[in-house]
């Protein structure tokens, strides 16, 4: 049988799906305004009027930014440190908030307060960086990794997701001998896999961001120089061409000449956006759940 519409209702689709498209428009314009004018001829750029479409379509913008030494190794680098740190927060974090989620654990509640202040006070910069050099970190990969091993934001979301799984399961792996470690790693994890999608992408986008750390603790260490900390290094000198440093025997005065820090700018935002575009659809549809459920308890 045939369902008759109504006007009322069509109206009502019209007016949805016209600000569904609104808010489409909005949201994508940005990227592809940052999108033409890394795509644009700089000299072009300095008269503005760019829009979502490059009006002399070039390369050099680009070229520029991979011409400087250290981006192939500051790319190895991000990349090992977001897996790195991805992974080793997961594990982390969700077996603490395991922990927290047991009943009969006593500590459980000065934990989740102690946990619950260091979201509102830290010892500051200072301090951090004495603890850095007390635990022999400068200087070291793991520098990158092991302070952000544990976040109680990350912590209390996957504890709620817990809090909301049925205790059942874990009482009937109990009567079958398993410990807490089975229990966790067997039961509770595979169940974990929204509230894990939401905090990873949290903690791979931290990771692949960073680059105060770098300069902080790794800055002479072009070894272990990160692909954020490099763009920093590119578009300061773009800025400050007048200087004579020099890209691949290239003085900066004469790249200047064709280059605009505001291209480059464009261009070193393409850059570090793209790859967490590419990871987000694949997480997409765990985050909207993980979040939900997360916040269904405290």
């Amino acid at each position: 049988m045939k369902v008759r519409i109504s006007l009322t209702d069509r109206l009502f689709d019209v007016i949805v799906y016209l600000v569904i498209s609104l808010v489409a428009v909005c949201t994508l314009y940005p990227f592809l305004n940052v999108l033409a004018i890394s795509l644009n001829d700089s000299t072009d750029t300095v008269r503005g009027g760019i829009t979502v479409f490059p009006r002399h379509l070039t390369f050099d913008n680009y070229s520029l930014i991979f011409s400087f030494a250290g981006l192939l190794t500051g790319l190895k680098i991000s990349v090992l440190r977001t897996l790195a740190g991805t992974v080793l927060g997961l594990i982390s974090s969700s077996m603490l908030a395991y922990v927290l989620s047991r009943a009969e654990f006593d500590g459980r509640k000065f934990l989740s307060l102690f946990l619950a202040l260091t979201m509102y006070v830290s010892g500051g910069l200072i301090p951090f960086y004495l603890l850095m050099r007390d635990m022999h970190l400068i200087g070291t990969f793991w520098v990158y990794v092991l302070p952000g091993l544990v976040s109680a934001f990350n912590v209390f979301i996957i504890r709620s997701f817990i809090d909301g799984l049925p205790y059942a399961l874990q009482e009937s792996a109990k009567l079958d001998g398993a410990n807490d470690f089975t229990i966790y790693w067997r039961v509770i994890l595979p169940l974990l896999l929204p509230a894990l999608a939401t905090v990873a992408l949290f903690l791979a986008v931290g990771q692949w961001n960073s680059w105060f750390d770098t300069y902080l603790y790794n800055g002479s260490k072009e070894h272990l120089t990160t692909l954020q900390f490099e763009l920093m290094k590119v578009l300061q000198s773009t800025q400050v061409g007048s200087s004579g440093q020099e890209v691949n025997g290239t003085n900066m005065n004469q790249v200047m000449n064709r280059i605009s820090p505001e291209s480059v700018k464009m261009a070193i935002t393409i850059i570090v956006t793209v790859p967490i575009l590419l990871v987000y659809p694949f997480l997409q549809r765990y985050f909207v759940t993980g979040m939900t459920l997360g916040a269904v308890k405290s």
